[in-house]
């Protein structure tokens, strides 16, 4: 067996070879040993991780209030103490951003293990993305959100009356400058706040080639390598729309993913040898549809243009990405906005079979009858009663015919929502035919929520710093980071149909199945959008395909989700055969206050790939079927 000192990175290869970035993490629940497991399993020279998510940070602030957390995310800690004598023994620098609110805090955490086991390791924090004081200011002086700021959502949060009491956190989006200088004044690991989801790859990359800062191309090439990989098994087998086609076992705990970032800033995909789930273009394709803001995607350091996009297969899990091209960053980056959202609940009541329809029918009838006896009626600033699914005809198992009722609520105060509570008990014997509950009842209970609210800040008013610590956790050195030479103005998102439409009649006789048959896909959410990005897998099936697929027949697939408030964009990614929408206002306001059961419209593609449409029978001997 090859021992852990024998893959220990020599530094003198860096810029002489592609850069080996894994990452570790894709979300606040990802377990700690995934980090050793990718510090363990084969070389490589850096390792990232992303524990955060829209909602996160107010997570950790309402923490500190409650006294129950320290501001970090404690998957994150828990990775770095398992993983810390592995990373140390192989010379692995490691950039995450789970220090959430208090990056400084597990910076200190960290340097107290290094003391104790005397580990040759240099750790740093970056600060400057938390502006939560600024914000209360501003909210303070004004009574509203500084008009530097643009509401970029639609109209979701047009009512918004704020005050600085009821905001929890406000972090830009901050790039890699940060974490560039850290590893130039010779940090090992570096923690992070609110940087970008694909700012630690863009450092990584950046330092080891010693790019300049308007080397935008290759810049732009490591951020989409960052945007492949942040999402950990997402790019390697996780959440694939096409993994019916395959044994099943091939997805179990499917190993994540590693980017071998070249020199001009295009990157090989890649994992573990001997680990589960798989690489190949169509995962690539998956994972790059996801969550973009279609063919211009924006990031501090640089805007990559994402027009010519290729991917290719190139060896057994390696995808070879390429054709990204970069330009000057715009003069704004995202910040996000966390407020107190108020509570809310949600009931839910179960039907088996037969007139479902008009039993949930009945049912919300007894239920506002009742509330506007009781006074209740105008008393929730959110109220929806929601049926989910379709009992299956002639069933031949209970399940096959049971749905269930959700009576989503959102108020001001806990009041309103235990009153609904109450209320329902009060019907318990008195409700339709069949009605049964779930055991578990406590999503009727009030709980709190919180609210994103997505805006833009000026990169220049952003002071953004990394600081080096030493034995005991004292700072020994600051280094401000200079903001970027040039900006971009942001222009108009390209939105369009296809230049030169072939007609559907010249492809022949159809016949209609679902589309998920010949197209697969990824979706999901940005704020209170949701980004929807289809592709075949043929040729000979691309020009039917982008014709097809225009924008009014996203609308008509969409069916009674849509809603003429909604915006909708399309743009075309001919090199891989695919076609991107994004659907703006879907999601109301977002992530833990929209309303939806699929509140981070994760499942939109694929309800969107079970429609049925007119497909050419020339085109059926690549089709699949859901079964296979």
């Amino acid at each position: 067996m090859v021992s852990a000192l024998q893959h220990r990175r020599p530094r003198d290869e860096r810029g002489t070879r592609p850069v080996r970035i894994a990452n570790c993490s894709g979300g606040q629940m990802e377990p700690g040993w995934q980090m050793r497991k990718q510090a363990s399993l084969g070389p490589v020279d850096f390792i990232t991780g992303d524990w955060l998510a829209e909602n996160n940070l107010a997570q950790e602030q309402a923490a500190i209030e409650a006294g129950t957390g320290e501001g970090f995310k404690i998957n994150a800690w828990q990775a770095l103490q398992q993983s810390m004598d592995v990373i140390a023994e192989k010379g692995i620098k490691v950039i995450i951003d789970g220090g959430g609110l208090n990056p400084q805090a597990m910076a200190v955490r960290c340097q107290e293990l290094i003391d104790k086991h005397n580990y040759d390791l240099t750790v740093a924090f970056v600060s400057g993305d938390n502006i939560v004081g600024q914000v209360k200011n501003t909210l303070k002086e004004q009574g509203s959100l500084p008009t530097t700021f643009q509401d970029i959502n639609n109209n979701a949060h047009k009512d918004l009356n704020l005050t600085a009491d009821e905001v929890l956190a406000c972090n830009a989006y901050i790039g890699a400058r940060g974490i560039l200088k850290g590893l130039e004044n010779g940090a090992d690991l570096i923690i992070c706040g609110r940087v970008a989801d694909a700012s630690p790859v863009i450092g990584a990359a950046w330092w080891w080639y010693g790019w300049s800062d308007t080397d935008y191309d290759r810049l732009a090439g490591a951020f989409l390598a960052g945007h492949l990989i942040e999402c950990s098994a997402y790019v390697s087998g996780s959440n694939f729309s096409g993994f019916h086609r395959f044994p099943l076992e091939r997805f179990i705990d499917s190993g994540f993913p590693i980017a071998e970032v070249e020199q001009d800033g295009t990157c090989t995909i890649t994992k573990h040898p001997g680990t589960n789930g798989m690489v190949t273009e169509e995962t690539v394709k998956c994972q790059f549809l996801y969550e973009i803001q279609g063919n211009m995607y924006l990031n501090s350091d640089v805007k990559a243009l994402l027009d010519n996009v290729k991917v290719e297969q190139v060896g057994e899990d390696r995808v070879r990405f390429s054709g990204i091209v970069g330009r000057p960053p715009p003069p704004t980056t995202k910040l996000a906005i966390y407020y107190k959202g108020g509570f809310e609940s949600q009931n839910l009541s179960n039907a088996a079979g037969y007139a479902t329809r008009k039993k949930y029918v009945l049912y919300e009838k007894q239920i506002r009858a009742r509330m506007a006896e009781q006074g209740l009626s105008d008393a929730f600033t959110v109220l929806d009663f929601q049926v989910v699914g379709s009992p299956r005809p002639n069933p031949s198992f209970q399940l096959e015919a049971t749905t269930y009722f959700r009576i989503f609520a959102q108020a001001s105060t806990p009041g309103p929502l235990a009153a609904l509570k109450l209320l329902l008990a009060d019907e318990t014997m008195q409700h339709f035919s069949g009605l049964h509950w779930s055991q578990d009842l406590r999503t009727a209970d009030p709980k709190s929520f919180y609210v994103y609210y997505p805006c833009i800040v000026s990169q220049d008013e952003i002071e953004e710093a990394v600081h080096i610590l030493g034995p005991g956790g004292k700072i020994t050195k600051s280094i401000q980071c200079t903001r970027p030479p040039a900006y971009e103005a942001i222009e108009q998102r390209d939105s369009y149909d296809t230049a030169n439409p072939v007609p559907l009649e010249s492809f022949g006789s159809t016949v209609s199945m679902p589309l998920g048959n010949i197209a697969l896909g990824r979706s999901g959410d940005k704020g209170s959008n949701i980004n929807c990005g289809l592709f075949v897998d043929r040729p000979e099936i691309w020009e039917w395909f982008r014709s097809f697929l225009t924008l009014e027949k996203m609308k008509d697939l969409i069916g009674k989700d849509w809603k003429d408030e909604y915006r909708l964009e399309r743009v075309e990614f001919p090199n891989i055969f695919a076609v991107h929408f994004v659907i703006y206002g879907i999601l109301g306001r977002g992530v833990s206050s929209s309303t939806l059961l699929d509140n981070r419209g994760k499942g939109f593609t694929d309800y969107i790939r079970a429609k049925h449409v007119e497909i050419p029978e020339k085109f059926l001997p690549w089709t699949w079927k859901e079964d296979e």
